[in-house]
């Protein structure tokens, strides 16, 4: 990347943790940061509270499904789901489903997911076929949505084949991720996405595979989902085991047009702990998150933490990343969690990280998580992992696929039923956010007020 290809933005923060900063442990990497890491972009906005209604309210949910599901670009597949003419995959958002589909002229397209006759689901799931049948009655389109039969034809003089074609969505492709949006009068979604996709340009998300898939039903409105997830201010309450090796309050908040970002340093001690911690420490404490028994690896004496497991992390990728040798200790280790309006979360550099929260069914009181995890690879492509479904009462740890991280969701989603719970039974009106630690939730929602015209 050049120095031209992102817009620098530098503002003060204001108050923050006292101890390093992000750009500090930067300074002291042991290969020079790419300029993406060394954006600043505060940004002053409006939203400090909402009002406690936007999480329990049915009436709210139901603005929400008009002003933001039916009008924004949303992460609906991935690419590979459907690599060959035939291939579909659903979505469903909001009580709406649309069918995904590799056209014979292997276009991609988007379609609402209705037949045009009495409104049945062409297809209840993924899958591959030569037509889009029906079914109830045998309707049947092409897989470029234009209607090629249906029985008794003659008892239909009324359907004309070029006004029964199913009704198309927009579609878009970035980075291995196939988006589509409801409204055909949406602003591009290159236009949409904004410097996004170069913030990327180091770490290239389509060349990866799906090596796990999660979706669980949560107890809660999908936005008090997604806000765990958006900041590291509650690692100090919900991960204290994690705090000798994570900078949780020194993490940088960033935010641009349509996204934002924050940076979580690891293997640096939190400035909760007023000792700090050893450098064997701070590797400790990652390692017993994430094995069983003892940690096996000593930090040497020459080195710290951070370099240490930017080395080791190094060799486990050779393999699979071409320029790993090029990649800082901090591209290694830490956590880059980006968030695109309204529910997309890809995760940068080499962490596998990808999430998605949406309305589970039509509630407001229901939310599905997703968690992705898209890795690298060498050659050919390995097969994408199917989706492990969990129930509302299935704990993350009946998806092994996660590894130790299952462990940290279980922590986070102990907390959100109560919220739901907590906010349905408030007597105040609003809830706070925090001026700097909370800069992706207060984002999010001053884009949201400004969907909703607020």
């Amino acid at each position: 990347m050049t120095s031209a290809a992102l817009p620098h933005v530098e503002a003060g923060h204001g108050p923050r943790s006292p101890g390093l900063s992000y750009q500090d442990l930067l300074d002291a990497d042991t290969r020079p940061a790419p300029e993406v890491l060394r954006l600043q972009a505060a940004r002053e906005l409006p939203v400090v509270r909402v009002p406690i209604e936007r999480y329990t309210s049915q009436a709210f949910h139901e603005l929400e499904v008009e002003k933001i599901w039916k009008k924004v670009w949303q992460f609906a597949c991935r690419e590979d789901d459907v690599p060959e003419p035939g291939d579909h995959e659903t979505y469903e958002i909001a009580g709406m489903s649309l069918l995904i589909v590799r056209g014979a002229d292997r276009r991609l397209r988007a379609f609402h997911n209705t037949c045009l006759h009495r409104g049945r689901a062409l297809k209840d799931h993924a899958g591959r076929s030569g037509e889009l049948r029906c079914p109830f009655h045998g309707w049947t389109w092409n897989l470029e949505g234009e209607l090629q039969e249906l029985p008794c034809r003659w008892d239909f003089p009324h359907v004309e084949r070029e006004r029964y074609a199913l009704p198309q969505v927009q579609v878009g492709v970035w980075g291995g991720f196939v988006f589509i949006n409801m409204d055909p009068d949406c602003e591009p979604l290159e236009s949409y996405l904004g410097d996004l996709p170069r913030h990327f340009t180091r770490w290239p998300l389509e060349k990866r595979f799906k090596e796990a898939h999660v979706a669980k039903i949560m107890p809660c409105n999908w936005k008090a989902n997604q806000e765990a997830f958006m900041e590291a201010y509650h690692v100090v309450g919900t991960h204290p085991q994690l705090l000798k090796g994570i900078g949780d309050a020194n993490s940088q908040y960033d935010a641009w047009d349509n996204f934002s970002r924050a940076i979580t340093a690891n293997m640096t001690p939190s400035p909760h702990l007023p000792d700090g911690a050893s450098e064997q420490e701070q590797l400790d404490s990652l390692l017993s998150a994430s094995l069983d028994g003892d940690p096996p690896m000593r930090v040497p004496e020459d080195m710290t933490a951070r370099a240490f497991l930017g080395q080791v992390t190094r060799m486990q990728l050779q393999a699979s990343v071409p320029s790993v040798g090029e990649l800082t200790d901090a591209e290694l280790q830490d956590s880059f969690y980006y968030s695109l309006f309204p529910n997309f979360h890809p995760w940068g550099a080499y962490n596998r990280i990808v999430y998605r929260f949406r309305p589970f069914e039509n509630r407001v009181d229901r939310a599905l998580m997703e968690v992705l995890y898209l890795s690298p690879y060498r050659g050919r492509k390995p097969e994408n992992a199917k989706t492990t479904w969990l129930d509302i009462d299935e704990p993350w740890t009946n998806a092994d696929e996660l590894g130790s991280l299952a462990n940290i969701f279980a922590q986070d989603s102990f907390n959100l039923g109560r919220v739901q719970d907590g906010l349905r039974g408030a007597q105040h009106s609003h809830v706070t956010f925090a001026n700097y630690q909370e800069t992706k939730i207060r984002h999010f929602h001053t884009l949201l007020d400004r969907h909703l015209g607020a």
